[in-house]
């Protein structure tokens, strides 16, 4: 340990201030072995926090990475249904333009037969979702 001592003279400090004296001790020596298990521990207890705190993280980041997955999981299955429903919405669409397709042509058949036959006799020919009449092209 090293001791140092105010060098300016104690009459000129007794005018300006008290006294001073300094004991100033200055450790080069290696730390004790139990101050390194105390720092060891210390380190290894900061580890195992970053560590648990690292796997908290990363067990957020799965349970969020799960929640996604489902969630489009459930987009992909709802998106599915509607092409499908859409698909056979289609489907009844195109068989009803066929049908009225069809019945158009008997209909275009039966009004030139009978106009050949009777020109007195015409026929009237209307939808029966609309009520419209027909006309032939």
């Amino acid at each position: 340990m090293l001791r140092f001592r105010s060098t300016v003279s104690s009459s000129s400090l007794a005018e300006v201030a008290p006294s001073v004296d300094l004991q100033l001790s200055i450790s080069v020596g290696r730390p004790t072995a139990a101050e390194c298990v105390v720092r060891m521990c210390e380190g290894v207890e900061a580890l195992k926090w970053e560590a648990a705190e690292q796997i908290r993280l990363a067990a957020m980041e799965k349970a969020y990475a799960e929640r996604v997955r489902e969630l489009t999981r459930r987009e992909m299955e709802m998106a599915q249904s509607e092409f499908a429903r859409a698909r056979q919405m289609w489907e009844r669409a195109r068989e009803e333009v066929e049908s009225a397709e069809r019945m158009k042509e008997r209909a275009t058949a039966r009004l030139g037969s009978s106009s050949s036959t009777s020109s007195s006799s015409a026929m009237e020919i209307t939808c029966h979702s609309c009520r419209q009449r027909f006309r032939p092209a």
